[in-house]
């Protein structure tokens, strides 16, 4: 069966007010929360970027079903990898065994302000490869030195570890970095529908039980027009693509580089109003695909709480009645 879950999107949101929506979230029925991991939001009009290790600590003792994962955390630059250790390993103590540790190549948004410069992306993935290798080996237990490319680790240890570990997920784009990220990966992350990566995905695993996790923006609102004015103030930037998304360092950049979107484009891309039939509709390539889980990211805090009360029972359970 599909799981649905929800987006706690650390960009739109402050932190008091995602660990409400978390708690509602999980009360009206979704299956998983998964977490942004920000220093910055995409446009200075969606205003918030809380800490989101913080929150999902805070969330994880507010929650008590749902499972929880950062999607995604990078942990090649603004994070040391032993770091991103010991915290998901804590994480997954306090979650009692629900997160899962959500990886990737990361953002220039985010990332720059290290002050290290902002790598090619075949460097990056190079770091990631050795980064997610580190943090398998912490979560050990073992004594642990590591001097690599990239990284160096000097007798780290990770004292407080899961008895199962922390399942991995990394976010892959294609047969490259299917090749390199498969053997650290339990799950894979991916944004788009495309059934030949998922299947070249399992192909490599060597089977189909490896979770395949995605996630879809979508704007319900009572009244369409405003629904598709607020998609657009806050989330043209969707328009702009991967390759456009990942280099861009700050949200000054993002508002440039979408300021030809117009708000008809965006209603192109992201399932705007109160017809849950039409958003069921944005979703449905999803799970044809085969995606295992499918993560909802209702556009802005302003009316949040309203999705939450009003719209997203009944729509999980279309949703639900869709997948089967």
């Amino acid at each position: 069966m599909t799981r649905f879950g929800y987006t706690l999107m650390t960009e739109q949101s402050g932190p008091k007010a995602l660990v409400g929506y978390a708690t509602a979230a999980e009360e009206v029925g979704f299956d998983f929360e998964v977490s942004s991991d920000h220093y910055s939001p995409w446009l200075v009009s969606q205003g918030h970027a809380p800490y989101a290790w913080t929150l999902l600590g805070a969330v994880a003792q507010a929650t008590s079903r749902v499972e929880l994962m950062t999607y995604v955390t990078s942990p090649i630059q603004r994070y040391h990898p032993a770091v991103v250790a010991q915290k998901a390993a804590t994480l997954q103590l306090l979650a009692d065994g629900r997160f899962i540790l959500g990886l990737g190549s990361g953002e220039n948004l985010n990332e720059h302000v290290t002050g290290e410069g902002w790598p090619p992306v075949d460097q990056r993935q190079d770091m990631l490869v050795e980064a997610a290798t580190i943090i398998r080996e912490l979560h050990t237990g073992e004594l642990t030195t590591w001097e690599g490319d990239y990284f160096r680790v000097d007798s780290a240890r990770i004292w407080d570890v899961p008895d199962d570990g922390v399942p991995i997920g990394i976010a892959v784009s294609g047969p490259k970095s299917i090749e390199r990220f498969h053997p650290l990966a339990d799950h894979l992350i991916t944004t788009e529908p495309e059934a030949e990566l998922l299947q070249a995905w399992d192909q490599a695993k060597g089977n189909s039980a490896s979770r395949k996790i995605g996630q879809i923006p979508i704007c319900w609102g009572r009244d369409r027009e405003a629904a598709v004015a607020k998609a657009h103030d806050q989330f043209r930037w969707f328009a702009g693509g991967w390759a456009v998304n990942a280099d861009l360092p700050t949200p000054a950049g993002f508002a440039g580089a979408s300021q030809f979107v117009r708000p008809e484009d965006v209603a192109e891309q992201i399932p705007c109003g109160p017809d849950l039939d039409a958003v069921v509709e944005a979703v449905k390539p999803f799970w044809e695909a085969g995606f295992t889980d499918i993560a909802l990211v209702q556009v802005g805090d302003e009316g949040q709480s309203e999705f939450l009360e009003q719209a997203a029972g009944p729509l999980l359970e279309k949703l639900r009645a869709a997948a089967s």
